[in-house]
C-alpha cells in the first residue's frame, strides 16, 4: 500500500487541528503531484494551505532548510510565501501556509519580466549569502546521468526504442558537460530550484513565489531560463528584460548562457526519471497514461535530438 493511502481526509483535519487551526470539515485537494496539497477552511471562514511531504523524499533537515530558507526571504520582504507552520502528524511531515491568489504572470509583457527579474535577482542575492548543507545540489550527474541510469533499470523505456533512447541521453548528456565545461567555475547558490511560470503568481500588487519544495544548491541560471520561450531572438529580449530589473540587485555571470541549453536538457531527462521513481503511486499511472506509451519515448527522442542541435549553438546574445 503505497504512504500516502493513510492520508484520509480525517488524517488531514486532524493534523492542523493539532496546530491550533480550527478547521470547520471542509478541504479541497489542489493540483499536485510530488506532495499532497490542500485548502483547508477553518471555523473563521478564511482558509489555508496545508502541504504534506512525499514520506522519504526530503530528511528532516533538508526540510527544515527549505522553511528557513523561505522565512528569510520573507524577512526581507521578498515576496515568497513562507509557511506559518511546520509539524509531524501520523507519520507525515506537514507545512501550513496562508492562501495566496493570482494568476500566472504575463510573461510577453516587457514590465512584468523585469519585475520578476528584480525580485529573482533579491532572492538570488539573498541566496548567495550561504549555502544550504542538507539540501541536494542541481548538478549534471544527479538530474541527467543519475536520472538516465534509473530510466534504463526500470524498463520503463519500450523495448524497440531501448538503444535509441540510450544512444541520444549519452550524446545529449555528454553536451551537457561541454556546455559546462565552456561555463566554466561557476557559482552555486541556493535557488528557488523550480521557477516555471506556475509557481509565480501576479496580483495587481505584482508577482510573488510560491513552492519552495525544489530550492537547492545550483547555478543562477537555473531560476532564469524557465520564464523564456520562442525562438532564439525572442529569448534572448526576455532574458535582457529579465536582466534589466535581475542586475539591480544582483550581478549575473554572462558565462552561465552557456548552460541555458544544458539546463533544460537536464531538466527533460530528469522529468521522465520523476515519472518513473513515482510510478507506484496510483496518482501518477492517472495523471500520465501516456508516459508509458511508443509515442511518449518517441517525442523524447526528438526532444532531445533538438536539444543535441541546441546545445552547439552560440549561447544567447542579452544586452
Amino acid at each position: 500500500m503505497h504512504p500516502y493511502a493513510a492520508l484520509t481526509p480525517e488524517v488531514v483535519l486532524d493534523a492542523v487541528d493539532a496546530l491550533g487551526l480550527r478547521t470547520d470539515g471542509r478541504l479541497l485537494a489542489l493540483s499536485s503531484y510530488e506532495n499532497r496539497v490542500y485548502q483547508v477552511w477553518l471555523e473563521d471562514d478564511t482558509a489555508v494551505v496545508a502541504k504534506f511531504y512525499r514520506p522519504g523524499r526530503w530528511s528532516d533537515a533538508q526540510i527544515d532548510e527549505e522553511h528557513a530558507f523561505a522565512h528569510e526571504l520573507a524577512e526581507r520582504e521578498i515576496p515568497v510565501v513562507a509557511p506559518m507552520h511546520s509539524s509531524s502528524f501520523s507519520g507525515f511531515r506537514l507545512a501550513v501556509y496562508p492562501r495566496r491568489g493570482g494568476r500566472t504572470p504575463e510573461l510577453g509583457d516587457p514590465k512584468a519580466l523585469e519585475w520578476i527579474g528584480r525580485f529573482l535577482g533579491r532572492i538570488h542575492a539573498v541566496g548567495a549569502t550561504k549555502p544550504f548543507i542538507h539540501r541536494e545540489a542541481l548538478t549534471p550527474q544527479i538530474f541527467g546521468h543519475d536520472a538516465r541510469a534509473y530510466l534504463l533499470k526500470s524498463a520503463l523505456v519500450p523495448a524497440d526504442l531501448v538503444e535509441a533512447w540510450k544512444a541520444v541521453t549519452e550524446q545529449a548528456l555528454q553536451l551537457v558537460e561541454a556546455c559546462y565545461a565552456r561555463a566554466g567555475e561557476t557559482r552555486a547558490i541556493r535557488l528557488h530550484g523550480d521557477c516555471h511560470p506556475g509557481n509565480i503568481l501576479w496580483t495587481h500588487e505584482g508577482p510573488h513565489f510560491v513552492d519552495l519544495d525544489d530550492a537547492r544548491m545550483g547555478p543562477a541560471m537555473q531560476d532564469l531560463w524557465m520564464l523564456l520561450s520562442g525562438d532564439r531572438a525572442a529569448m534572448s529580449r526576455q532574458l535582457s528584460e529579465v536582466l534589466r530589473g535581475y542586475e539591480q540587485f544582483m550581478e549575473f555571470d554572462r558565462t552561465e548562457l552557456n548552460l541555458l541549453e544544458a539546463l533544460r536538457t537536464l531538466r527533460l531527462i530528469h522529468y521522465s526519471a520523476w515519472i518513473a521513481r513515482r510510478w507506484d503511486d496510483p496518482a501518477f499511472p492517472a495523471a500520465f497514461p501516456w508516459f508509458n506509451t511508443q509515442r511518449y519515448w518517441q517525442d523524447r527522442i526528438l526532444e532531445l535530438r533538438e536539444q543535441i542541435a541546441l546545445m552547439q549553438e552560440e549561447p544567447l546574445a542579452v544586452d
